[in-house]
């Protein structure tokens, strides 16, 4: 086992092993301890009791963090005619049509996120080699699907973001930045765990929040006290 830092020591030392916190307090505490050279950034590890498994257990969906992630989102969109102008109108950093598509087929992946409208996507099956290891394929489910182009930009510009369950029923999603203040950090994180609540799939049984951590790139994790919790 490597040797463990001397901040990454005093860290684990303010954190306390095995103790649990409140949201707000967590929030706070993290806060304290992202004390980086950088903008770290704020995470949310949370387990579900969920098996990934069964179509009616899995949980895939998108939350406008009221206060943004802390990043510029470049947008990409794939059109056609006049919603390729829609698009840059709407402030879309790319948009095309067949033309992109091929450049993505090279590689040209130089954005966040890739929108397309419905009547595209039979084109855009042919990139799922390229874009779904990456996580870039566009769905309904994500939001990336859409003929509301204005509406979509604008919400991924200004801080929607997509979680999913991993194979292991546990979802990593960001929710800002260090430098946000705490009651930024808690008002994300908030929004995030009612849209985990709104989106329960059908098939969930037992206890659906097993344990919720966060942490921020370089702290150790923060365990939340999910005693109430449903």
């Amino acid at each position: 086992m490597g040797k463990i830092s001397r901040r990454l020591n005093n860290l684990n030392s303010t954190i306390g092993e095995d103790k649990v916190y409140q949201l707000s307090e967590a929030v706070s505490l993290l806060k304290e301890v992202s004390n980086a050279n950088f903008k770290e950034t704020a995470e949310a590890h949370i387990s579900l009791g969920l098996e990934p498994k069964y179509a009616d257990q899995q949980l895939r969906a998108t939350v406008l963090l009221p206060k943004g992630t802390g990043k510029i989102t470049k947008v990409a969109v794939i059109a056609r005619g006049e919603k390729v102008t829609e698009a840059l109108n709407s402030g879309a950093d790319i948009a095309g049509s067949e033309e992109l598509i091929e450049e993505i087929s090279k590689g040209k992946l130089d954005f966040d996120k890739l929108i397309a409208t419905p009547d595209v996507m039979p084109l855009i099956a042919k990139l799922g080699r390229v874009l779904g290891p990456r996580g870039l394929m566009p769905s309904p489910k994500a939001g990336t699907v859409t003929a509301n182009l204005s509406q979509a930009i604008e919400e991924f510009k200004a801080g929607k973001v997509e979680y999913r369950i991993d194979r292991t029923g546990i979802i990593h999603v960001p929710f800002g930045k260090s430098e946000f203040t705490a009651e930024s950090l808690l008002m994300n994180i908030e929004a995030i765990e009612n849209s985990i609540n709104k989106n329960k799939p059908s098939g969930a049984k037992g206890k659906y929040w097993k344990s919720f951590y966060i942490c921020s790139t370089m702290s150790p994790s923060i365990q939340i006290d999910i005693s109430n919790y449903k």
